[in-house]
């Protein structure tokens, strides 16, 4: 567990960090337009790369990625990948990779890591993302066990040329004995190694405010997960710009809370998750970012 005097340190460097940031950082996240590819699963499955150009159509000019499996995202090779993201000039900055449990819970996870490290490296991403934690591994013991495993994790990734982030639902906000599972992570990882990719709406939904968010961890936030949330007791997910959270006052804090890139993403979306990308977009374009 890290010493107050390193927690002190570690939260110095970063706010000077924070603050060598371009100024506009609002502007910046006006040039990238991000889509986290799990909206589309059931195209990318039926047709990967009549997908991947409708995207492109869309406006998107930014792909997480998510199932890399055995070197290969949705049957393609890295090079047959990479090679189809520049035939449509999009880029692809992130990738969800493994679940938390996987180095919890697999002996030699070191080998497979290094591989994927290598391998979303080689498609050109920045980050290598951990995206989610299975029900069998949320209490306080295992998150406590889980933050020196994504710090190793982080320095593998870092030796490879890539940042390590945690992505979080709201079961991380959970109160478990007068603490969080995101608090543990937050203070028992290593700023220079560990950075997070804060679902929006998942934080809302867990009762959350992003900025008050920022405000406790600045910098650390290094991307966003942009998804709305209907105005109904279900708190359902909607198309960015037709729910309730409020993105325009969000992404004006980017600065503040360290975020470099941002995809939009509907877990579930109403009728064809293009159609629903699609109004994201726009929405973005002449309500959010304009």
């Amino acid at each position: 567990m890290n010493t107050r005097r390193q927690f002190l340190k570690q939260s110095s460097i970063f706010t000077a960090a924070m603050f060598v940031m371009p100024e506009d950082a609002f502007s910046l996240a006006r040039k990238r337009y991000g889509v986290q590819l799990y909206t589309l699963r059931k195209e990318l499955d039926a047709n990967p790369t009549e997908t991947i150009i409708s995207v492109a159509k869309l406006g998107y000019t930014d792909v997480e990625t998510y199932g890399y499996n055995n070197g290969k995202w949705f049957g393609f090779t890295v090079d047959e990948f990479r090679k189809l993201l520049k035939a449509n000039k999009l880029t692809s900055t992130s990738g969800h990779t493994f679940g938390g449990q996987f180095f919890l819970t697999e002996t030699n996870w070191e080998e497979k890591w290094k591989q994927a490290v290598q391998d979303s490296k080689a498609i050109g991403q920045e980050f290598i993302v951990v995206p989610y934690l299975d029900n069998n591994h949320r209490s306080i013991d295992t998150y406590k066990k889980l933050a020196p495993l994504l710090n190793k994790a982080g320095e593998m990734a870092k030796q490879g040329g890539l940042k390590l982030a945690y992505h979080n639902h709201d079961f991380e906000f959970a109160v478990q004995d007068g603490q969080t599972g995101f608090e543990i992570l937050t203070a028992n990882t290593d700023p220079g190694l560990v950075s997070f990719e804060l679902d929006i709406y998942w934080a809302t939904k867990a009762g959350h405010n992003a900025i008050d968010l920022f405000n406790k961890y600045p910098g650390r936030f290094t991307m966003w997960h942009v998804k709305d949330m209907d105005n109904t007791p279900e708190k359902k997910f909607t198309e960015v710009g037709n729910g309730v959270i409020d993105f325009p006052a969000i992404f004006k804090q980017a600065k503040l809370s360290g975020m470099k890139y941002w995809f939009v993403e509907q877990d579930v979306c109403p009728g064809s998750p293009l159609d629903s990308i699609k109004t994201s977009i726009t929405n973005l374009k002449e309500k959010i970012l304009k």
